[in-house]
């Protein structure tokens, strides 16, 4: 019976994607461009710095949103065991091989870990909701006048209509089933409103972070070895997205679950290092806007000069030290080593003037 349930989801999954796929063909740029910038990644390296330098506490949120939110779905997708629709089409009896459709694969598309709920729209939603609350709780406490209802509106309306472009890129790609992205908005909306209400997280300490992020890995990690002892792959995916992948080169080992762990928890545990060095507390106070727009600029160039960094995949335990190095580096980096030399650079400046 649950088998015939999900099987009929994921035909209606599947004709969705074809329908996509036949009728909107000249929107694949847009549609890629969407999965893109939809990636956790462009959280850490760009809406992070932007708002950590204007808002400290939006910045400090939405990491542990991110964080924890793609920890959840980790483990949420281990749970479940979803399919994603460009290997299901090959394998299940639910068509005969004379009616089984054929859906085209992008560079995107080729995802290694299980499919529901999507992180890509799980990410979205909660760090998108995020952003929104934060702007009109920031409205609010400037006591804007009630005529400012348009902006609030707007400000809903774009965040929905991000929503609806990161679900249809997901399955327009073939990397997601229509529930599963779903799955992932809502889950995503929750966490975040849960972070809403959360206040010790802008006053954790060290010991702290390093706790959290010690209970997290060693959870994900001995979770997976639980399973593994009981009989359960949990990386029953790889094979899958390797057998059916059209061009080998798509399948890449940073999509893998254990990759995006160590991604997660090296960011968190960077931002706890970065606010508890030194460095941060001696420029805290500075807050002149022309120190925070050069926070801003030179944070965002550095980091993308810094995301072009890629770690060697030839050797797993390899590249997922060098990912949690890189991903811890973001935040420290951000957080106190930037600051500090901007402020001693314009503190220079400043004294050359007098």
């Amino acid at each position: 019976m649950l088998t015939d349930i999900m099987d009929a989801m994921q035909g209606f999954g599947v004709s969705s994607t074809r329908y996509l796929q036949t009728n909107y063909e000249d929107a694949q740029g847009l549609f890629l461009w969407v999965s893109w910038a939809a990636d956790l990644r462009n959280t850490f390296f760009i809406f992070f710095p932007l708002w950590f330098h204007l808002r400290p506490s939006v910045g400090i949120k939405l990491i542990w949103v991110a964080v924890i939110g793609d920890w959840l779905n980790l483990v949420f997708k281990w749970i479940l065991f979803g399919e994603r629709p460009y290997w299901w089409v090959h394998e299940t009896a639910h068509y005969t091989d004379a009616a089984r459709p054929h859906i085209e694969q992008y560079p995107m598309t080729c995802e290694t870990g299980p499919g529901s709920p999507s992180g890509h729209a799980m990410g979205a939603a909660g760090v998108y909701y995020t952003l929104v609350t934060s702007i009109l709780t920031i409205l609010t406490s400037k006591k804007s006048s009630n005529t400012n209802w348009y902006f609030k509106a707007l400000l809903w309306a774009v965040f929905w209509g991000v929503q609806v472009c990161v679900c249809l890129s997901r399955v327009f790609i073939a990397a997601h089933f229509p529930h599963q992205v779903v799955a992932g908005v809502i889950t995503g909306m929750i966490v975040a409103e849960a972070f809403n209400r959360t206040q010790w997280i802008y006053n954790a300490s060290m010991k702290k972070y390093f706790y959290t992020t010690l209970f997290l890995t060693t959870f994900a990690v001995g979770f997976y070895v639980l399973l593994k002892a009981m009989g359960v792959d949990l990386l029953w995916t790889l094979e899958k997205a390797q057998k059916w992948c059209i061009r080998p080169e798509w399948v890449h080992l940073d999509t893998t679950p254990f990759a995006s762990l160590l991604r997660n928890m090296g960011t968190l545990f960077g931002l706890g290092l970065g606010l508890h060095s030194p460095l941060y507390t001696e420029t805290k106070k500075s807050s002149s806007a022309s120190a925070r727009a050069g926070c801003i600029v030179s944070s965002l160039f550095l980091l993308h000069l810094f995301d072009s960094f890629k770690p060697p995949t030839h050797i797993a335990a390899l590249f997922y030290l060098l990912s949690f190095c890189k991903s811890a580096t973001v935040p420290l980096v951000t957080v106190s080593i930037i600051p500090y030399c901007v402020n001693r650079a314009l503190s220079q400046q400043w004294k050359k003037g007098v």
